[in-house]
């Protein structure tokens, strides 16, 4: 069974999110974890 593929949409807005957490002081492994993606995935 394959696995679940991101919208492209989806894939942006966690960019996004990533990025104001990081804005607003938080490490970016910890905002990578808080908004559930693996840290290998961000950088694939």
């Amino acid at each position: 069974m394959a696995g679940k593929r991101e919208k492209p949409e989806d894939i942006v807005s966690k960019l996004r999110q990533v990025d104001v957490l990081v804005g607003q002081g938080m490490a970016r492994v910890d905002a990578i974890r808080e908004i559930r993606i693996s840290y290998v995935s961000w950088f694939i």
